[in-house]
């Protein structure tokens, strides 16, 4: 198993502050099957929370809710205190100004340099005169050790390159809310934890809230203050990145929610998700899929 880094109960303590994200018995549906059931989540500044869960779980269905791409059919999702569902497109337009977004992809747009991808957030929602400009590329490539990489077009790099530029762009507005997108998909395991340090840095220097959609559990272990688990569309249990680690480490206990959680960490073979998908049925199984397109 992991070995977990010390990067929250002494190192990073949650101040005690109200909420930067609210969660409040969220609902979503597709057609007649509830993606998220009456979810309820509480997201503190400068804390890293992992929601994780299996496919079809509807982690991905609360992110989109939580960046305004979809809207959710009940409940409320509050950004910086404002209800996001009560925003005029001009207000949730500053909103999103306020947060950025590492998409699975990267999202790099292949026309452009690696310089001008990053250049754009702030050529599009600021002030700043060219010269500017490129001294902030500057900055953010080199906080994600890429400023040799400036001039090259995305082709020319590598899958892991393309994750840290797309960082580099994500933080171009210097954001208080940065939400990640499987940010280690893809990608090889050394790699993938030179990410982790990346997001682990920017929490810890900048004091960005970093929420991160995956499930890769070595990933999670290293980078999360809290976790948060998704079943299905319910959470299943919101905890202490130690608190679950005491759940991977336990024997069965008998207890269903327990048992699931446990098996999805440690990645068994055996258990109340295998059991659950044999027992499932053909449709059941084909809407799960969708949801994950």
């Amino acid at each position: 198993m992991p070995k977990e880094a010390d990067n929250s109960e002494a190192a990073r303590p949650i101040a005690a502050a109200q909420p930067v994200i609210r969660i409040a018995e969220l609902v979503k549906r597709y057609q007649d099957r509830n993606v998220l059931e009456h979810v309820n989540l509480d997201v503190y500044p400068a804390e890293t929370m992992v929601i994780m869960g299996g496919s079809g779980c509807g982690k991905s269905t609360l992110l989109r809710i939580l960046i305004g791409a979809i809207a959710p059919d009940g409940g409320r999702v509050e950004l910086f205190g404002d209800n996001i569902a009560d925003l005029d497109e001009h207000q949730m337009d500053a909103v999103r100004k306020r947060f950025g977004i590492l998409f699975q992809s990267g999202a790099l747009f292949n026309s452009m340099t690696v310089g001008d991808n990053v250049a754009l957030p702030l050529r599009e929602h600021t002030n700043l005169d060219e010269d500017t400009i490129a001294i902030m590329v500057r900055i953010k490539l080199e906080q994600v050790g890429l400023r040799h990489a400036m001039d090259l077009m995305p082709a020319e790099i590598s899958g892991g390159m393309k994750k840290r530029a797309a960082l580099a762009r994500a933080i171009a507005l210097d954001p208080e809310i940065l939400f990640y997108d499987e940010p280690s998909a893809g990608l090889d395991p050394v790699t993938s934890a030179e990410i982790d340090q990346l997001i682990l840095n920017l929490s810890r220097k900048l004091g960005v809230t970093s929420v991160v959609v995956t499930h890769e559990m070595d990933s999670a272990f290293r980078i999360a203050d809290r976790m948060a688990m998704l079943d299905k569309g319910v959470m299943l249990k919101v905890a202490s990145r130690q608190e679950f680690a005491d759940i991977r480490d336990s024997a069965p206990s008998g207890d269903l929610n327990h048992d699931l959680i446990r098996q999805f960490l440690r990645g068994e073979d055996q258990g109340p998700i295998t059991a659950r998908r044999l027992g499932s049925d053909y449709e059941e199984d084909i809407m799960e899929a969708a949801e994950n397109f």
